[in-house]
C-alpha cells in the first residue's frame, strides 16, 4: 500500500490556525472597524504570521468577506418543522440569534457604513451573504405551498424579506432589542401578509 505524499512546496492549511484567524478578524472588526483593520494586527492577535493570512486569502477585503460571510451562513436556518408556522419561528429566532450576536451586533453597522462608502466589497458581501441565506430560507415557502398553506403564487421574494426586515430595523436601526413576543408577532404578521392558511 502505498502511502500520499504532500507535494513538497504544497501550502497545507491547517484548521486550528484557520479558526484562530477567524476568531481574529472577528474580533478586529468589532473593536476597530474595515477601516482600521490590518493583515498586521490579525496576524499578531491570531499569534500567526502574515503569511498564514496570504496564504489563504489574497487581501484584506477577501479575507473579511470569507470570514463574514462564513459566519453569518453558517447561522442560516433550514427549518422543517411540518408547518409554516413552526418554520417562521424557527427562521426568526435564529435571524435574532445572528444579529444580535454580543460580537457581530458591533461589526454589521460598520460594514453598512463601510458600504456606503465603498460600493464594490459591499456588493461582494450582498452576494456571498444574502444570496446563500435566502436560498436557504426559500424551501420552507416552497413547502407551504406544497401543503396547501400558502396560494401557488405567493409572492416569495417579499416573504424573505419578512423574516428579516423587521428584526433588522428593531436591532439595528432603532437598537432596541425585542423579546419573544415580538418575534411572535412578526411570524403572525408574516403569515397574514402571505395570505397563510391552516391545513387540516
Amino acid at each position: 500500500m502505498t502511502t500520499r505524499r504532500t507535494p513538497t512546496g504544497a501550502a497545507v492549511l491547517q484548521p486550528d490556525v484557520t479558526q484562530a484567524i477567524t476568531e481574529a478578524v472577528l474580533d478586529e472588526l468589532a473593536e476597530v472597524g474595515y477601516g482600521r483593520l490590518s493583515m498586521e494586527a490579525v496576524a499578531k492577535r491570531a499569534g500567526v504570521g502574515k503569511s498564514a493570512l496570504y496564504r489563504r486569502w489574497r487581501s484584506k477585503h477577501e479575507m473579511i468577506s470569507a470570514v463574514v460571510s462564513e459566519f453569518s451562513v453558517s447561522r442560516a436556518p433550514e427549518p422543517d418543522t411540518g408547518t409554516l408556522r413552526g418554520d417562521l419561528r424557527e427562521s426568526v429566532q435564529a435571524v435574532y440569534d445572528w444579529l444580535a450576536h454580543p460580537r457581530f451586533a458591533r461589526i454589521l453597522p460598520d460594514l453598512i457604513a463601510q458600504g456606503v462608502r465603498d460600493p464594490e466589497p459591499a456588493d461582494d458581501l450582498r452576494t456571498r451573504i444574502g444570496g446563500p441565506r435566502r436560498d436557504a430560507a426559500r424551501p420552507l415557502f416552497e413547502r407551504a405551498v406544497e401543503r396547501g398553506e400558502l396560494p401557488a403564487d405567493v409572492d416569495v421574494e417579499l416573504g424573505l424579506d419578512l423574516l428579516a426586515a423587521p428584526i433588522y430595523w428593531r436591532l439595528v436601526v432603532r437598537r432596541e432589542p425585542p423579546g419573544p413576543e415580538f418575534l411572535d408577532r412578526v411570524v403572525e404578521h408574516v403569515l397574514r401578509a402571505l395570505d397563510a392558511r391552516p391545513v387540516d
